[in-house]
């Protein structure tokens, strides 16, 4: 199960990302650009996230338990780097790991504010201590299409599109959290900007033609 699982997701990854009809609203990823971020989007939409950030060779952080590791081995297999921990278990470990990594490569990361188990849509803090520690911009982005399901019983409601529909990535401005700020009004600003991102990609078809 464990080499089959990441295996089946990734060709349902690869079935969904080459039918829906792909659109960016704005600011697009380009893994030549040499400015780095962490990516912050939400734990329900992790699945497409390999189309939005196609290229980069940045980390994943993903969390120690057993569901993690299906969706570590899939992001390998989309040629995606992780790190191993969340705020419930190794997140200290993580971060130390990751303010390392980038001291040592210069490097973007991707990570789940509000997992891995919740509450859902909530920024946690290791979003902002990261920020802190490696100077890094937070950059949320979220991706949303005009038919999908969700999955009401999971947590996070995950969030599965439908092949054949449209399909948008919306990446918000970056957020620059200052060494010496305070905690909680740097988590306020991230749960701001993630939300504000949220609203423009969930309402991008109801504006467009």
């Amino acid at each position: 199960m464990r080499w089959l699982v990441p295996r089946l997701i990734r060709m349902i990854i690869a079935l969904l990302s080459h039918t829906i009809r792909w659109e960016y609203a704005g600011w697009r990823y380009d893994p030549t650009d040499p400015g780095r971020h962490i990516f912050a989007f939400w734990h329900a939409r992790i699945l497409m996230m390999g189309t939005g950030l196609k290229g980069c060779r940045g980390y994943t952080l993903i969390s120690e338990h057993r569901d993690g590791g299906y969706i570590a081995d899939t992001l390998h297999l989309q040629g995606f780097r992780t790190v191993r921990g969340s705020s419930s278990r190794g997140g200290a470990r993580a971060l130390l790991q990751m303010v390392r990594t980038f001291q040592r490569e210069n490097c973007d990361f991707g990570i789940t504010p509000d997992g891995p188990r919740g509450p859902r849509e909530k920024v946690q803090p290791g979003a902002v201590q990261l920020a802190k520690k490696t100077g890094l911009p937070i950059r949320p982005v979220i991706w949303a299409t005009k038919r999908q399901w969700r999955i009401t019983s999971s947590w996070d409601h995950f969030y599965i599109p439908k092949p054949f529909t449209r399909g948008v990535f919306v990446y918000g401005e970056p957020l620059f959290i200052a060494a010496d700020s305070d905690d909680s009004e740097a988590l306020d600003r991230v749960q701001q900007a993630m939300d504000a991102t949220q609203e423009a990609a969930d309402s991008y078809f109801d504006q467009s033609i």
